[in-house]
């Protein structure tokens, strides 16, 4: 189900996709992968810290330098416990198209289908292979992925959130 969220009635008919998916059994060619990413600030001491000493904990100075950032992005399977992270330094249509790429040719290469819960972002749509990749490489990966979209306001629904 393609369900893009917006208010009322389709709000409850995505939540309940997502809903009814968790409630599936687990199925190795056809497994429920909960994906979502995060900008972190890499940061550094500007000051060594003072180590811990008997009776003092370690110190550490509220000055930092910073060292740029990094996207974190998780490909989560509930169902098994794994976690998987791609790390980029940036948050791009073309990056999300790779990392989809690496779930169905290298995480997931044995699938048959890979359910993928993820947020409805405009970087998170099929139309982001298209523009990474040739249009039968794009097809390609777009027929392993069946995506499920958490409503708007509800990404709380995505466990890779959580």
């Amino acid at each position: 189900m393609w369900c893009i969220p917006t208010a009322g009635a389709e709000y409850v008919a995505c939540m309940e996709d997502v809903l009814d998916l968790y409630e599936r059994p687990y199925d190795p060619l056809r497994p429920q992968v909960c994906y979502d990413e995060w900008r972190r600030a890499l940061i550094g001491e500007s000051r060594m810290s003072l180590p811990a000493e008997p009776g003092k904990r370690k110190r550490v100075d509220y000055e930092y330098r910073r060292n740029g950032v990094a996207y974190l992005h998780m490909l989560f399977e509930p169902l098994m416990g794994k976690r998987y992270i791609r790390v980029t330094g940036q948050h791009t249509k073309q990056d999300f198209a790779h990392c989809m790429q690496w779930l169905v040719d290298k995480v997931y290469s044995q699938a048959v289908l890979i359910r993928v819960v993820l947020d409805n972002l405009a970087t998170h749509k099929p139309a982001a292979l298209y523009e990474a990749f040739p249009p039968e490489e794009a097809r390609r990966i777009l027929r392993k992925l069946e995506f499920h979209y958490t409503p708007k306001h509800g990404s709380w629904l995505n466990m890779a959130e959580i």
